[in-house]
Parts: C-alpha cells; sequence; structure tokens
C-alpha cells in the first residue's frame, strides 16, 4: 500500500501550476505603460464565439496531458512538467518588464457561447497577453509527444489537432493576436530543447543496478 502511494506523490508536482499562477493573477493589470502588438492582420482576424469552447477546453487538455505522460513515463513527465513550469516563469518575467493588451470587441449579441467568452473576459484581464501561456503550453504538448515511442500515431495525430485548435482559438476569441502566439511558440521551441538536453545528460541519467553476486 505504501508503495502504491509513493509512486503516486510526484502528481503532488502539479501544484506548482497553480502556486505559480499567483504571479500572473498579480501581475494581470494594466498600470504603467502597456504596449500593443496588433498588426493590420489581427484587425483582419474575425471574432468567432464557438472558439471559446477549445479556448476553455485547454485546461482539461493540459491537465490530461501531464498526467497521461505520468502514466506512460515518468521521466517525459517531469521533463514536460519542469519545462512547462519554467516557461511560466519566464512568462512572468516577460510581463514584468514588457505589458501588453488586446482590444476586445464589444459583445452585443446573446447565447451560451457570448455567455461563456463574457465569463473568460471578466475573469482575465485583457493583458498578460506576450507570450501567450495558452499557446505556449499547448505548443508544448505537441514538442513533448513528438518522437515519443509510447504515444500512438492516432494519438498524436489527436495531440496535434488539439493543440492547434487550442492555438487557433486564442485569436479567434480575441485574447491574443500572431505576436502573442510566434512568441510562445520560439520559447516552448527553445525550453523543450533546453529541457530534453538537461534530462537526457549523464545528471539524470538512472545508473542501472549492479546484480548481486
Amino acid at each position: 500500500m505504501r508503495r502504491k502511494i509513493h509512486a503516486y506523490l510526484p502528481l503532488l508536482w502539479l501544484l506548482a501550476i497553480p502556486a505559480l499562477n499567483i504571479f500572473y493573477v498579480t501581475l494581470n493589470h494594466g498600470g504603467g505603460q502597456v504596449n500593443s502588438l496588433v498588426t493590420d492582420i489581427d484587425r483582419q482576424i474575425p471574432f468567432i464565439p464557438i472558439f471559446i469552447i477549445p479556448y476553455i477546453f485547454w485546461y482539461v487538455f493540459i491537465t490530461g496531458m501531464l498526467l497521461l505522460h505520468f502514466f506512460k513515463d515518468k521521466k517525459s513527465f517531469g521533463q514536460t512538467l519542469v519545462t512547462l513550469c519554467t516557461g511560466l516563469v519566464a512568462c512572468y518575467m516577460i510581463y514584468l518588464q514588457f505589458q501588453t493588451t488586446v482590444p476586445r470587441p464589444q459583445l452585443s449579441s446573446s447565447g451560451v457561447l457570448i455567455h461563456l467568452v463574457e465569463w473568460v473576459y471578466s475573469h482575465d484581464q485583457p493583458f498578460n497577453c506576450f507570450p501567450s501561456i495558452h499557446v505556449f503550453t499547448s505548443y508544448l504538448m505537441i514538442k513533448s509527444v513528438q518522437g515519443h515511442a509510447a504515444f500512438s500515431r492516432t494519438f498524436k495525430a489527436a495531440v496535434y489537432f488539439c493543440a492547434w485548435l487550442i492555438i487557433c482559438s486564442t485569436l479567434f476569441v480575441k485574447q491574443h493576436v500572431l505576436l502573442d502566439a510566434a512568441g510562445a511558440i520560439a520559447l516552448a521551441e527553445i525550453l523543450h530543447f533546453a529541457g530534453k538536453t538537461l534530462f537526457n545528460s549523464k545528471a539524470f541519467t538512472l545508473h542501472k543496478r549492479r546484480p548481486s553476486e
């Protein structure tokens, strides 16, 4: 029984994510200089309320992916979680020095989708935009399954689809702009490479026990 409990203890490290989220809430305001990265292309992107569904599904997607990594490959779980938390810290440091905002549309219509958009808008101020945490974490899940033998092609395709749908949703519900997404993807690429290099180094290599003589 103790062994089973001990085996699940690493899941407690998932609590680091909501703990770090405290800094997101603290920084999510418009005090001081606030910049805009809106381009002409962003102005042409329409507001599509139905994309609020994949935007909210992000919470389930990230949690589910981390749990799957835990049960499939503990090392992959550790690498993905450490990379994710490192990325959150990097994002918060950027928000602290370079705060950006995204203009939101006037919600004049009604319906379930509009109510969901209103709920998101009311719980998340239009700051802390560059880079996008939604995009960073979703793209990181793509990188985490690439070349991983524990996941089938079908599953990887589903991960790619869900991740890119969430990434697109950040633009269509006007939570982020193109540069927010591009910056997040670049950050995920850099940190994933660094994390993979670190976890594959000798310092993190588990030495096999010598057979008892």
